[in-house]
């Protein structure tokens, strides 16, 4: 096994146990990491029971964070966008087309995810807003959609059993949000 191997699977651990606080905390089960020159600089998990805000994904949460953090350190917009064309994500499931729309926008240099979202997938399983050159109308946001490498399948079968678990349990608070 190769260091980067290794290092992708230890990232996406950290993924898990996101995905894990968020199943403790009766939520979809997933979570993510952003990475930067191989140290972690923010975790989010789904939250959108707890906040009963349907756009709180655990991309959107851990987005939130670092633009948060970095204007607090006087980041300029330009200098935010540079941070995050560095920026490695490692996510339980495949980001839904708002995350992974988001994630275009914002340049990130690449994203790697567990389990395929056959529902709602922005990234190959029902739209591919990952690519540069996805077919979608063309608007003064489409053209600065920037694209980023995505590799999935990593740590599927562990994404995936945290994912049936809350699922078999029922949806406690009875509201069906997207993973």
């Amino acid at each position: 096994m190769t260091s980067y191997v290794k290092e992708t699977f230890e990232f996406m651990k950290l993924a898990l146990e996101q995905a894990n606080d968020a199943l403790a905390n009766l939520e979809v089960p997933v979570g993510c990491v952003f990475v930067e020159d191989g140290e972690v600089i923010a975790s989010g998990r789904n939250r959108t029971t707890e906040t009963r805000n349907a756009t709180r994904h655990a991309e959107m949460e851990a987005i939130d964070f670092l633009v948060q953090q970095w204007q607090k350190n006087g980041l300029s917009p330009l200098e935010v966008s540079e941070r995050f064309s560095k920026c490695t994500l490692y996510v339980t499931c495949e980001p839904c087309i708002m995350c992974a729309a988001a994630l275009s926008y914002l340049g990130i240099k690449e994203a790697y995810y567990g389990c395929a979202n056959d529902k709602f997938g922005g990234c190959g399983s029902v739209l591919s807003l990952h690519t540069s050159n996805s077919n979608l109308p063309t608007s003064e946001l489409a053209s600065s959609k920037k694209g980023f490498k995505c590799t999935g399948g990593i740590m599927a079968s562990e994404a995936v059993s945290l994912l049936r678990s809350f699922y078999e349990q029922g949806n406690p608070n009875g509201i069906s949000l997207s993973p």
